[in-house]
């Protein structure tokens, strides 16, 4: 998967999770469906779900970080290399 979709894929899933996690939008979502009792578990799913979208929004993030650092250092090193 491309960096730039992995960050953004992470950025939008741990939005969304916080949305539904720190509001009370699911609760009434699942209430209009008939699924109310199911909100007592929500914490079970939404905050491990959040931590992990964050995770990789955050692998994406250092990915690229790493990936620019090699590219700075290569054109250096070949700077270097060619001077001497």
């Amino acid at each position: 998967m491309n960096r730039k979709r992995l960050v953004t894929f992470g950025l939008v899933g741990a939005a969304l999770t916080a949305l539904c996690c720190f509001t009370p939008v699911l609760a009434g979502l699942l209430g209009l469906v008939g699924l109310g009792v199911v909100t007592g578990y929500l914490d079970y799913v939404l905050l491990p779900t959040l931590a992990g979208f964050l995770g990789l929004a955050l692998y994406g993030l250092l990915s690229r970080k790493g990936k620019d650092v090699f590219n700075c250092c290569a054109g250096r090193e070949q700077d270097r290399i060619g001077r001497t």
